[in-house]
C-alpha cells in the first residue's frame, strides 16, 4: 500500500511546460518559431518577443520608411494563426511583438516571419545569434533571454490547474 500512495504522488506532479523560441535569420524574411513542449496543453496567454536588451540593438523592420535599412518585410503568421487570438500590428522601428495566444497543444508550433534589423553595427540587415542575445521572450509573466544561439526557453509554470 506504501508503494502505490508513493506512486500516486510521483504521478500527481507538476507537469513543466517549456516554450521553446527560436530565431532564424533568413533573406528577406526573418522567422521566429514559437515551439510549446510539454504533457498537456495549456490555455490563452500573451507570449511577448522583447528585442529592447538585444546585443545589437535590434528593431523590426516593417516599412521602406524609417527606421530600418534597405529589405523590410511586414509581420506575417506564417504557421499555426489558428492558434492566435489576432494577428498584432507591428510598426516600423518596434521592439516588441505580443501574440495572444487562444490556445496551444504539446508540440504545437506558431511561427511568423519578419524583417529584423541591427541599429549598431554596419551589417544592419544580417542578424547573427550574438546580436539578438539578450533580447527576451516573456510568456505570460515568465521570462527567458535569447541566448548566443538565437534560442529562449521560458519556463511556464504547471499546467495542471
Amino acid at each position: 500500500m506504501r508503494f502505490t500512495l508513493a506512486g500516486l504522488a510521483l504521478s500527481a506532479s507538476p507537469a513543466f511546460a517549456d516554450l521553446d523560441v527560436a530565431f532564424i535569420e533568413g533573406a528577406p524574411k526573418d522567422r521566429f518559431e514559437l515551439t510549446f513542449n510539454s504533457a498537456c496543453p495549456l490555455g490563452s496567454m500573451p507570449v511577448t518577443v522583447d528585442l529592447a536588451g538585444s546585443a545589437g540593438a535590434l528593431i523590426f523592420d516593417t516599412t521602406g520608411q524609417g527606421a530600418g535599412v534597405e529589405v523590410y518585410q511586414p509581420f506575417e503568421l506564417v504557421e499555426g494563426a489558428e492558434r492566435v487570438a489576432e494577428s498584432p500590428r507591428v510598426s516600423d522601428g518596434d521592439r516588441k511583438i505580443t501574440l495572444n495566444i487562444a490556445s496551444i497543444a504539446p508540440g504545437q508550433v506558431i511561427a511568423f516571419t519578419i524583417d529584423v534589423d541591427d541599429t549598431i553595427s554596419n551589417r544592419q540587415i544580417t542578424v547573427s545569434g550574438s546580436e539578438i542575445a539578450g533580447a527576451r521572450v516573456i510568456a505570460d509573466g515568465n521570462s527567458a533571454a535569447f541566448g548566443a544561439d538565437a534560442r529562449a526557453k521560458v519556463q511556464l509554470p504547471d499546467c495542471m490547474g
